[in-house]
């Protein structure tokens, strides 16, 4: 069991973030945790619990993950909050998937197309040269749907308005790998093909929508193409906007259906824990 001085000492939590979750509400769950588990050791060493008495941990996060993506996320508690920078300055790896033949205005799956493109022409030797044009040190535009500031304010909040005179500078990442993993051609039947194995099954009839997405959360449509990825990046680097940017390049439009954060410096997201497993972990930590 680690003890309150050794919590206040240092320790990185390398977290699966589940989807749908924000990295805010799984640090607060962390932070919850915390609560229960010092007030369980204050309990144990008979320590009043009054605001005097009660242990004062920090806790933050190295890289926000969006709500859509999933995997590591490393939580830093004591004084390993003060290696956040170092952290975050990390090369990352990750995986997912991009739609192919059409666009968001997010890139993602937080809102629904926008606009549809031709996509017949794309193949996998199309994209596996054209991702070789994303790999070293390129200028990129973070999407507007997202955490970076214009003027002091987040970009997402600009974005809300619609304000076509609001814009965001291109600035400079480091993408060393970017591979297409695989890839399943588009359709006129909306019937997914069985070119490999690693992408979805095709869905039943009642499941089908060919030609329509509804619902952000819902389906993606089952006539695009789909390609899966992997990508060794810097700081900084939105895999959101790399797709978007994939998209134009091969004369089309693109966005991501899935992403999964695989790796940040030496922490890799097969050791990492998930949110439910963390107290039992504290609890067994010597």
């Amino acid at each position: 069991m680690i003890t309150l001085e050794q919590l206040q000492a240092g320790l990185v939590l390398p977290i699966d973030k589940p989807r749908q979750w924000t990295s805010f509400q799984a640090v607060n769950k962390i932070k919850a945790i915390l609560r229960q588990y010092t007030k369980e050791l204050s309990s144990s060493h008979s320590l009043p619990l009054t605001p005097s008495h009660a242990p004062k941990i920090k806790i933050g996060h190295a890289g926000t993950l969006d709500p859509l993506a999933t995997g590591l996320l490393l939580v830093c508690i004591g004084r390993a909050t003060k290696d956040i920078p170092r952290l975050q300055d990390g090369d990352k790896v990750y995986t997912g998937t991009i739609v192919l033949g059409a666009t968001t205005p997010c890139f993602d799956l937080e809102r629904p197309v926008d606009h549809y493109y031709p996509y017949e022409h794309i193949t996998a030797e199309l994209l596996n040269e054209t991702v070789k044009l994303f790999t070293g040190t390129i200028l990129q535009v973070p999407p507007m749907f997202s955490a970076v500031k214009i003027a002091g304010q987040r970009a997402y909040k600009y974005a809300r308005t619609d304000d076509p005179t609001v814009t965001i500078q291109p600035k400079p990442v480091n993408v060393y790998s970017f591979e297409i993993t695989a890839f399943r051609p588009g359709s006129d039947n909306g019937q997914l093909s069985t070119h490999s194995p690693s992408l979805p099954p095709t869905p039943s009839p009642s499941q089908q929508n060919t030609h329509l997405y509804q619902h952000p959360l819902g389906e993606v449509p089952t006539h695009l193409p789909q390609a899966e990825f992997r990508i060794h990046c810097g700081k900084g680097t939105y895999i959101r906007s790399l797709a978007r940017d994939l998209g134009l390049a091969i004369g089309s439009g693109a966005f991501l259906s899935a992403l999964r954060r695989e790796q940040v410096g030496d922490y890799t997201v097969s050791n990492a824990l998930q949110l439910d497993e963390v107290a039992s972990y504290l609890q067994n930590l010597a």
